[in-house]
């Protein structure tokens, strides 16, 4: 499930998408950060380097990615929006301790119900919370 910066670079300039140095530096943040990040860890991390980086430069970055399918969206919880660079179908685990998220492999395809034959999937999620085995270990 790993994806490597070339790659999207590639698959941004396929989709003639502008290649800025913020643009750049979002998605790698997100390679190297398999954490599912909200968009207030993005910005804080990267502007430590990026003094020029604005929230609004991030929302507008992850919605491009999103648009050409290089970033999916989480929210697990709420109002908790996360972006995962992880586009294939997985399921994700919220530790209601420590707040980590885990990816999971699962086949997606299993899962299905004679209530939605009618019906045209565009998504689907599978999200569990519970305890990780890290924290039950404490």
């Amino acid at each position: 499930m790993k994806t490597s910066l070339e790659v999207l670079k590639q698959e941004l300039l396929d989709n003639n998408i502008h290649l800025s140095h913020q643009r750049l530096k979002v998605l790698e943040y997100l390679i190297q950060n398999h954490n599912h990040p909200t968009v207030e860890q993005i910005f804080t991390d990267l502007h430590k380097d990026i003094s020029t980086l604005s929230k609004t430069t991030v929302y507008n970055t992850l919605r491009v990615l999103e648009d050409a399918g290089l970033v999916r969206v989480i929210t697990i919880e709420g109002t908790e929006t996360r972006y995962d660079i992880e586009v294939e179908n997985h399921g994700h685990f919220k530790c209601k301790s420590c707040g980590k998220i885990y990816d999971f492999e699962i086949d997606m395809n299993v899962l299905s119900s004679p209530d939605l034959e009618k019906f045209q999937i565009s998504d689907k999620d599978v999200y569990f919370k519970g305890i990780c085995p890290r924290c039950s270990q404490h």
